[in-house]
C-alpha cells in the first residue's frame, strides 16, 4: 500500500472518531435526566428570606425552594420549588454539567461542621442516572480538603449574581 494511501486512511479514522467523541459528549448532556439542588442555611439568623435558600436545577429550569427550613444532616432537602426566570436558568444551565467530580467520591454526608458558628452551611444534592447524593458542607473553608474547596468556589461563582451567600 502507498504512504499517501495509508495517511489518507489514517486521517479518515481521524476524523470519523473525532466527530464520533463530539457527538457523544453532545448526546451525554442531552441524555442527563437528573438534578442537582444547592444552597445555604444558617441556624444563627435573625429570620426572613435569607437564612435558607434552595434552589433546584434540572435540564429545562430552574426552580427556587419556597419552604425555606434547615436540611436534616441525615436525609435529603425535601422542598417546595416555584419557577424562576427564563434568564436565571441561563445563569445556572451548566451547572449540572460542571458539578465538582472531587465532592462525588466524597463519602462523607457531613463535610467539616456545617453551621458550627455564625458561618452557616451549604447543602448540595445531586441526583444522576438513578443515583442520588447529598452533602452538608462547612462554609468556613479551611474545614475541608482544598482540592473539593477550590473546585467548589469555581463552580460556585456564577450563582453570585443570585445575591445569595453561597460563596
Amino acid at each position: 500500500m502507498k504512504a499517501s494511501t495509508i495517511r489518507s486512511q489514517l486521517l479518515f479514522l481521524f476524523l470519523i472518531s473525532l466527530l464520533f467523541i463530539s457527538c457523544q459528549k453532545d448526546d451525554i448532556k442531552a441524555a442527563f435526566k437528573g438534578y442537582l439542588v444547592f444552597g445555604h442555611f444558617y441556624g444563627e439568623c435573625a429570620g426572613g428570606e435569607n437564612c435558607v435558600e434552595n434552589y433546584k436545577l434540572d435540564q429545562n429550569q430552574l426552580l427556587q425552594d419556597t419552604k425555606d427550613l434547615y436540611p436534616s444532616f441525615s436525609k435529603f432537602y425535601e422542598g417546595n420549588y416555584v419557577k424562576l426566570r427564563l434568564s436565571q436558568f441561563n445563569i445556572a444551565k451548566d451547572l449540572i454539567h460542571n458539578f465538582p467530580r472531587d465532592l462525588c467520591k466524597e463519602s462523607d454526608k457531613v463535610i467539616g461542621q456545617p453551621d458550627a458558628g455564625d458561618w452557616g452551611g451549604l447543602y448540595l444534592e445531586f441526583k444522576h442516572k438513578g443515583k442520588r447524593k447529598f452533602w452538608l458542607l462547612d462554609r468556613k473553608k479551611v474545614m475541608f480538603q482544598l482540592s473539593i474547596m477550590n473546585s467548589l468556589m469555581k463552580w460556585l461563582k456564577p450563582l453570585t449574581i443570585f445575591n445569595n451567600p453561597l460563596v
